[in-house]
This record gives C-alpha cells, sequence and structure tokens, in this order.
C-alpha cells in the first residue's frame, strides 16, 4: 500500500538523517558512532542490491516499490546512491554494462566471480539461479531510472534518470552478445522501462528498436545454442509485437496514482 510505503520511506530519511528512529524495541541513531552515517549508508545501499537479485527476481511487480524509496532516498541522500551502484555493479557487471574479460594468471572460480556467479566451496550456481538474480538487478535498475518520490520536491533533476538507461542500451548494444545473458538482459530492460523510454526519445528509441530486430538479434542468434533459445524467442517476440504496434506497453506493476491514495 502507498501509505506503508511512506511509512518505510520515512523511517529510512529519518534514520539517514540523524533522527532517532524506533526498531525492534530499541531507538537507534546515525550519530551514536563517528562512523555510523557511513555504515548505515553501505549496509542500506547493499540491502537495496539484494532486494533487488532476490524478492525482485521472484516477483518482478516488486521492483517498483522497491525502486520509488531508492529513487527518493538517491535524491536526498546521493551518498546511497553512489554505493548501491558500487554494489550493483559488483554483483552484476551487465549492469554497466560491462563483460569481464578473463586476464592471464586468473583463477577460473575469480573469474566466475567476475562476472557476478556466486561461488560457494568451488562449486559454481546454477545457470537458471544465475540468470535469475542478474534479472532481478536488471528489472530493478530500469525501474529506478524512470521513477521519482511523489512526495519530494522535484526542483533538480532525478538523481539517476532516463538518459542513463538510453546509454546504457546504447553501450549494451556496441557489445558483442553472449549466450543466454544478453537476450534475457535486453528483453528485461526493455519490458520495464521501455515505454518510459518510448516517451522520451521518440524517433531515436525507434530507430534503436528496428536496430535490436534488423541487426543485433540475429548477432544473439549467431552465438546461441539451439538449447539456449528460450530467451531469445521472447525477444525478438516482443520486439516484433513493439514494432508492430508501434507500441511499447506500460510495465506489469507499475505505480498509479490511485496506488499512493492506499
Amino acid at each position: 500500500a502507498g501509505s506503508k510505503l511512506r511509512e518505510v520511506f520515512d523511517k529510512i530519511n529519518n534514520l539517514l538523517s540523524g533522527k532517532p528512529v524506533q526498531t525492534e524495541g530499541q531507538t537507534v541513531s546515525v550519530t551514536q558512532h563517528p562512523q555510523g552515517l557511513e555504515f548505515v549508508c553501505y549496509k542500506l545501499a547493499e540491502k537495496f542490491v539484494k532486494h533487488g537479485e532476490g524478492e525482485v527476481s521472484f516477483h518482478h511487480d516488486s521492483a517498483f516499490p522497491i525502486a520509488v524509496v531508492l529513487s527518493g532516498i538517491w535524491e536526498l541522500h546521493p551518498r546511497v546512491g553512489d554505493i548501491f551502484l558500487a554494489h550493483l555493479h559488483k554483483k552484476c557487471p551487465y549492469s554497466v554494462p560491462f563483460y569481464p574479460a578473463w586476464k592471464e594468471g586468473t583463477s577460473m572460480e575469480e573469474y566466475q566471480r567476475m562476472l557476478g556467479y556466486e561461488v560457494h566451496d568451488s562449486k559454481v550456481e546454477e545457470q537458471d539461479h544465475f540468470l535469475k538474480r542478474m534479472s532481478g538487478m536488471i528489472r530493478l535498475y530500469a525501474a529506478i531510472i524512470q521513477l521519482r518520490w511523489p512526495y519530494g520536491n522535484k526542483q533538480g533533476a532525478h538523481p539517476h534518470g532516463l538518459n542513463y538507461g538510453w546509454r546504457w542500451l546504447a553501450q549494451m548494444l556496441n557489445l558483442e552478445p553472449l549466450a543466454d545473458v544478453t537476450a534475457m538482459l535486453l528483453l528485461d530492460f526493455l519490458e520495464v522501462c521501455g515505454n518510459a523510454l518510448m516517451k522520451q526519445y521518440g524517433i531515436q528509441f525507434w530507430k534503436t528498436m528496428f536496430f535490436i530486430q534488423k541487426s543485433y538479434i540475429p548477432r544473439i542468434e549467431a552465438v546461441t545454442s539451439s538449447g539456449q533459445m528460450g530467451c531469445l524467442s521472447r525477444l525478438k517476440n516482443f520486439v516484433q509485437k513493439c514494432l508492430q504496434a508501434e507500441e511499447i506497453p506500460l510495465p506489469k506493476g507499475i505505480l498509479t496514482p490511485s496506488f499512493w491514495r492506499t
């Protein structure tokens, strides 16, 4: 509910502003320790990324309430936003976007960690689980860049707005595609913020969509084996439908004005 989200936002904002906050039966304040604020910014940013790789990866709609809170906090406390990006880029290099290259002397285990895989006791997580986590983090990122906290003063620009999404898309299309990963990330990104990018960039956006269909999808196909076609097929269908309709649908779960009255 909108009222519940406001409560969460106010609590986080009060904590970061140095006010005493009640939690689990005790009162805490960042002023209680000289590094209290820095610690809270770090842990809070880390927590938001964990929401992306956990909650959002299983419940796509949850990207929007989480993103709108972070967007508002980022506006008032830029340090949290900076640290959030650092955590996000480390956990999901594709959010830069960047495909780490293997360097001589790097162990396979270390390289897999650089690619974003979780490695425990020399066991690498399964591909499905890895893709799900990356998908959740990209969806959260795509939601953040288009949302603003509705109760802020909105005087300045969005701290990390749609221009970053446009840049991400352009850079992504300049990279050589990877099997599995590229198709999934492009689809996630376009499903979540394609509508917002379409409204902002108009004809330039449609040129990009046409480029994806004509030039980039065939390049993804060239590196994709027959067993990895699922996500690529969904991306192809999505792009084709949007180009035919000359419209990108609103993302499922977007927060409408009526949400804030709940």
